[in-house]
């Protein structure tokens, strides 16, 4: 056998494994993070109501709502998508308004690098789903032909 063909299976027998074995354990680990960062945040909301909305109305200044329905608007969504990033159900529908919320919070309210990090993690998950350890897994495996 050649070196070039042991090298390249060898290479390939690697990224097999990468793919099979290693990225459906990042892809849970950054639905689990960024649930938690949402639904710690939402619980914060949902726990101190009225100091939410004043939030809303004197600090964060969101176009397009009256501060009392942004402020319902983002705990609904801090604290029903983190669920189902989770679990992987509807991952791609459960990433997108928490994307949409960062790319709002970067824009009106706090420019931070962190936020870019964290698009750049929902959009892998809008993008390429939740990975094998998921729901969405399950069910594709079963009831969507690819």
């Amino acid at each position: 056998m050649k070196l070039t063909h042991k090298i390249s299976s060898y290479y390939c027998r690697t990224i097999s494994f990468f793919e099979a074995a290693l990225a459906p354990l990042l892809f849970l680990f950054i639905r689990f993070w960024m649930a938690r960062i949402f639904f710690k945040s939402g619980m914060v909301k949902w726990g101190s109501w009225q100091t939410t909305v004043s939030l809303f109305r004197f600090e964060y200044k969101t176009p397009f709502f009256t501060p009392e329905a942004a402020a319902f608007l983002s705990m609904s969504i801090e604290l029903i998508a983190p669920v189902f990033l989770a679990v992987g159900l509807a991952t791609r529908l459960a990433a997108l308004p928490m994307l949409v919320m960062v790319i709002v919070i970067q824009l009106t309210y706090r420019d931070l690098a962190e936020h870019y990090y964290w698009m750049m993690l929902l959009s892998l998950l809008v993008l390429k789903g939740p990975g094998a350890l998921s729901l969405d897994y399950w069910v594709a495996t079963r009831w969507c032909k690819r």
